[in-house]
């Protein structure tokens, strides 16, 4: 199935040249997410709802890849996300940026691999300073507490978490947020995730000696 994703900055400007645009390529308008935020606001309802509706082998169309990441570090992710669920992606204003093509698929391949050498290297970062500050006797990390933006997502990370067939990399990219953010949203919700899934694993196979 084809997905359309538009998005304006602001009020003042007008979804309908990139709407006409996704309709034109294919796209059932029903079948089109818009939002009216800036590119740089994290919270985009429209967004989140379109990663929630896709399933492998759907197609994300946009007008222009910068409708649909806030800077080249999400792109990246969002590369990623689609490449992991077999999500084809297609940007109408960037041949390039066309998975269906040899050409796109290897444009595709290259941000994937880009994205996953970012993450290691902040990995690494990470590492270091906190083994650099245990030398020191400091305790590091961020203040406790859940964001606006985790309150109203751990509803749906924790329904993903329930499936026991969803992994949390897909949870976090799905969201696009953070692995200690998942399980601070699974934590929110009273989810002990050490005991969860276990115990449901328990429960099926029982189920199925029964039978």
């Amino acid at each position: 199935m084809k997905f359309g994703y538009a998005r304006v900055s602001t009020h003042s400007q007008n979804l309908e040249m990139q709407l006409d645009a996704l309709e034109v390529f294919g796209v059932d308008s029903k079948n089109i997410l818009t939002d009216v935020a800036s590119g740089a606001k994290e919270d985009r309802k429209g967004l989140e709802s379109l990663l929630m509706k896709l399933r492998e082998g759907d197609t994300v169309v946009v007008w222009k890849s910068c409708r649909l990441a806030r800077n080249v570090k999400h792109m990246l992710s969002m590369m990623e996300f689609f490449e992991t669920n077999k999500i084809e992606f297609k940007s109408i204003q960037e041949p390039f940026l066309d998975t269906n093509s040899p050409h796109g698929r290897f444009i595709f391949n290259v941000f994937t691999s880009l994205n996953q050498m970012d993450r290691e290297i902040n990995r690494e970062r990470v590492l270091s300073g906190l083994a650099s500050a245990r030398k020191r006797n400091k305790i590091g990390g961020r203040p406790k507490g859940l964001s606006k933006r985790l309150q109203k997502l751990s509803p749906g990370v924790a329904s993903m978490w329930k499936n026991d067939d969803t992994s949390i990399k897909t949870i976090r990219q799905t969201f696009n947020i953070a692995q200690g953010s998942v399980y601070k949203c699974l934590e929110h919700e009273g989810i002990d995730i050490k005991t969860y899934r276990h115990k449901n694993t328990n429960n099926k196979n029982a189920k199925t000696k029964a039978k």
